[in-house]
C-alpha cells in the first residue's frame, strides 16, 4: 500500500476499485489520451480492468500509482505514478494524466513534484524516465520545468490509433549530488 502524500492543493492517495467510475471519465476522453499510446475506453469495464491491473501492480511492487485528489473539491482528477520499475537498478518511468477540467492549473506539476520528492526521500529511485510524444509540447515543457532533460528521440516508438509516433525520452536523476557515487 502506498502512503498518502499531501501538498498544498492536492492529496495523492491509494487508488481503490471504487475509483473506476471517475477514472472512466478520464480514460474515455480522447483529448486526455491523445498522446497516451492507448485508445479511449468504450466501457467502464475496460476502466475497471485497467484499475485492477494497477492495483495488482501496486500490491506486487511493480507499479507505484496514486490517485490525485483536488483538496478544494475532493474530486479525483487523475493519477500519477511510476511503471516499468527496475528496483535493482533503482529506476522507473513516470506517467500521469489529469481530467481536462483541471488542465493548466499547475496540478500535474504539483503532483509530479510530490511523487519525485517521495522517491527521493525514500531512496526508491535514482533515475526517473519519461516517454513523451513529440507533439505533446505541454508535457515536455512541464517535465523540463521540473528538472527532466531530453535525452533523445525514438522513431515510430508508440502507436496511437493506426499511426506510429515518434517520442522523446526524458530523464531525471535524484540525489544529483551523489549521481556518480
Amino acid at each position: 500500500m502506498l502512503p498518502t502524500i499531501e501538498t498544498e492543493r492536492l492529496r495523492l492517495r491509494q487508488l481503490d476499485v471504487t475509483d473506476a467510475e471517475r477514472l472512466f471519465t478520464i480514460f474515455s476522453d480522447p483529448d486526455v489520451l491523445r498522446y497516451y499510446g492507448m485508445e479511449p475506453h468504450d466501457s467502464i469495464s475496460e476502466t475497471e480492468q485497467m484499475l485492477i491491473g494497477m492495483l495488482d501492480g501496486i500490491e506486487s511492487g511493480a507499479v507505484m500509482r496514486w490517485g490525485i485528489v483536488a483538496k478544494e473539491s475532493s474530486d479525483l482528477i487523475g493519477t500519477i505514478g511510476f511503471h516499468n520499475r527496475a528496483p535493482r537498478h533503482r529506476r522507473a518511468e513516470v506517467g500521469y494524466e489529469i481530467h481536462p477540467n483541471y488542465w493548466r492549473h499547475g496540478y500535474a506539476t504539483e503532483a509530479l513534484q510530490a511523487a519525485l520528492n517521495y522517491v527521493e526521500q525514500t531512496g526508491e529511485m535514482e533515475r526517473v524516465g519519461a516517454i513523451v510524444f513529440t507533439d505533446n509540447v505541454a508535457s515536455q515543457q512541464m517535465l523540463e520545468k521540473n528538472g527532466f532533460s531530453r535525452e533523445g528521440t525514438l522513431r515510430r516508438y508508440m502507436r496511437q490509433g493506426d499511426r506510429a509516433h515518434d517520442v522523446h525520452v526524458y530523464g531525471y536523476t535524484t540525489n544529483k549530488d551523489h549521481a556518480d557515487a
